[in-house]
């Protein structure tokens, strides 16, 4: 995601686009994925974002994070967050975090011979209270590029990309990472990923981390995603996602509505 604790509390990431029909990938993890929202499908997520570092405890309590398909192939997304800060050596502070922006464009399909391929890029707009600790006071922006191919059960995915990273103390980024996941049964798929980044501050550490994580599928329209990691090089000391995901369209919709009308009466 990664822009220390601060990337971690306005994902989605991404962290993060799983497919209407049921949670297939990006969140729970931080690499994203190119797969949008079928065209006229909602995605809507409840969600908490953990991380501890030597710089202090973040988490949000919660966020909320929405993906449309607003075009076949293109998906708008935004994540609103409520963010609890507690430095290390400092108060502890609630409120409104930063708001994160993006449009996710899938312009290769997947087929028996390639991956597909599209762009998730990111802005990261300084909506929280940067003196509170509870944004960063400028605005970011992420430029990624996104691969995927599935095999039967299995699913891999995962790219990189470049943060423009401004303010006093930080550095422009790069980051890439790489996930493989399974779907065990019908309802549940578990997963793995490693990711790196370069330093996002002057002087700091590049990062190297893991996460891993599983999606349940209550139905076709609920589901229940977490992950757990850290790092093996860096300052992070554990990381977390926890969401319920609600995913609907017109399709469903449809359905629901002539379940809840009563049969016409025959003549």
């Amino acid at each position: 995601m990664i822009r220390s604790a601060h990337r971690y509390i306005a994902f989605t990431v991404c962290l993060v686009s799983l497919a209407a029909k049921g949670a297939l990938a990006g969140p729970p993890f931080i690499t994203d994925d190119p797969e949008p929202v079928d065209y006229k499908h909602w995605e809507v997520y409840a969600a908490s974002i953990y991380s501890n570092d030597k710089s202090g405890l973040t988490f949000t309590a919660p966020h909320l994070e929405v993906n449309y398909g607003v075009a076949p192939n293109v998906q708008l997304h935004v994540i609103a967050p409520m963010t609890f800060s507690r430095a290390a050596f400092g108060s502890a502070q609630y409120g409104f975090g930063d708001t994160e922006l993006g449009v996710k464009w899938r312009f290769v399909p997947e087929n028996a011979h390639r991956p597909m391929v599209g762009i998730f890029p990111l802005i990261e707009t300084p909506t929280g209270d940067a003196s509170r600790g509870l944004g960063s006071g400028q605005t970011a922006m992420f430029l990624p590029l996104w691969l995927q191919k599935s095999f039967g059960p299995w699913t891999t995915y995962g790219g990189g990309g470049y943060w423009h990273n401004p303010g006093a103390g930080n550095k422009d980024y790069g980051y890439i990472g790489w996930l493989l996941q399974k779907s065990v049964t019908k309802k549940l798929a578990i997963g793995g990923e490693l990711f790196y980044a370069t330093a996002s501050t002057t002087g700091g550490p590049n990062r190297t981390g893991f996460n891993v994580g599983a999606i349940y599928d209550f139905d076709e329209g609920h589901h229940l995603l977490f992950s757990v990691g850290d790092d093996i090089h860096g300052t992070n000391r554990g990381i977390g996602y926890l969401a319920y995901q609600w995913t609907f369209g017109p399709h469903e919709k449809k359905e629901a509505d002539v379940e809840a009308k009563p049969a016409a009466a025959k003549p």
